[in-house]
Formats: structure tokens, sequence, C-alpha cells
């Protein structure tokens, strides 16, 4: 009986029973700003105002949505500090970090892809 772990990495690929976690997974970090939430999160952003800082363009709302929504999928972690006034702080969990983690490659590929476009749009055109 082959197992997914026997399969080299490079012909892996999804099965139809792990494809609707999957697909769950890729929404939920393509929604707008979770990749620059989880980003924030990962360079050490743990207060809202940080996040809020750290994030060109993203309004109070839509911040304040989607960290409840990370926080409920167990990809952050929520801690209140009973002071005056009261503090909350974010942090990665263990499936958040780890998930940023599975991210770099595509971060790395998508740098790579945007290099290789761009010397192809820098490039004089050829004529034939």
């Amino acid at each position: 009986m082959t197992t997914l772990q026997s399969i080299p990495l490079e012909r892996r690929s999804i099965q139809d029973d792990t494809c609707p976690s999957f697909e769950e997974t890729l929404e939920l970090v393509g929604r707008r700003w979770t990749g620059s939430i989880l980003t924030a999160a990962h360079q050490g952003a743990t207060r809202f105002g940080e996040f809020r800082a750290s994030i060109d363009g993203i309004s109070d709302r839509l911040l304040s949505q989607r960290l409840k929504e990370l926080e409920t999928a167990g990809l952050l972690e929520r801690s209140v500090i009973p002071s005056t006034p009261v503090q909350i702080r974010y942090r990665l969990s263990p499936d958040g970090l780890a998930l940023v983690e599975a991210l770099q490659p595509l971060a790395q590929w998508t740098l790579r892809r945007s290099a290789r476009r761009n010397v192809q749009q820098d490039s004089p055109a050829r004529t034939p």
C-alpha cells in the first residue's frame, strides 16, 4: 500500500479526501489582507495598532474581522491582559507559524516570477 509519505514530495498531489480542507485553507489565506496580517504577526506585531501601522490601507473594521477569523481558524492566539485600559495581544499559534513557513516557498516563487516578468518587460522588443 502506498502512503503519502512514501511518495516523493514533487509527485504528491491533492487527493480527493483532502481537497475540501485544502480549498478551505486556500479560501482563508486568499482573503484580502490575510497574508499581510499573518506576515505582520510573523514580523512581531502583537497589538491592533501595530497591525494597523504595518498594513497600509486596511480599515479598522476589516482588520478586526480578519483577526477574529484567524483566531477562530486557530492561526492566531488572542490574549487579554487585564490592565487599565485592557490590552489585547495576538500571536501566531503553532498552526499559524507552520502555515507562514509553508507559504515561504510560494513567496519565493512569487519573487522569482516577478523578477522574470520585470526582465522580460525591460528587454527590448525583438523584431522578426
